[in-house]
C-alpha cells in the first residue's frame, strides 16, 4: 500500500506539472486548468482519505484527546 501511495502522489505531482506546462509553455490555458483541477480533486478525494486511513490504522483516538484521565496523567508527570 505504501508503494501505491508513493506512485499516486508522484502521479499527482506530475499531473500538476504537466498542467502548468500546458498553461505556460503551450499557452493552452483551458487544457492546463483541467489537468490541474483533476489532479487537485484526485489529491483531495482519493489520496488524502487513503493516506489518513493508513496513518490512523491501529491507533486509538482516545490516546490523543484531552480527557479527564489524560489530564490527570499529565498532571502526575509534571507536564503543564
Amino acid at each position: 500500500m505504501k508503494i501505491f501511495m508513493k506512485i499516486l502522489g508522484l502521479a499527482i505531482l506530475i499531473a500538476v506539472g504537466v498542467g502548468f506546462y500546458y498553461r505556460i509553455i503551450l499557452e493552452n490555458e483551458l487544457t492546463g486548468n483541467r489537468i490541474i483541477g483533476v489532479a487537485v480533486l484526485t489529491a483531495s478525494f482519493v489520496f488524502m482519505p487513503i493516506f489518513l486511513v493508513i496513518r490512523w490504522r491501529g491507533k486509538n483516538l482516545k490516546d490523543y484527546t484531552l480527557s479527564p484521565e489524560n489530564m490527570k496523567k499529565m498532571n502526575e508527570r509534571g507536564i503543564d
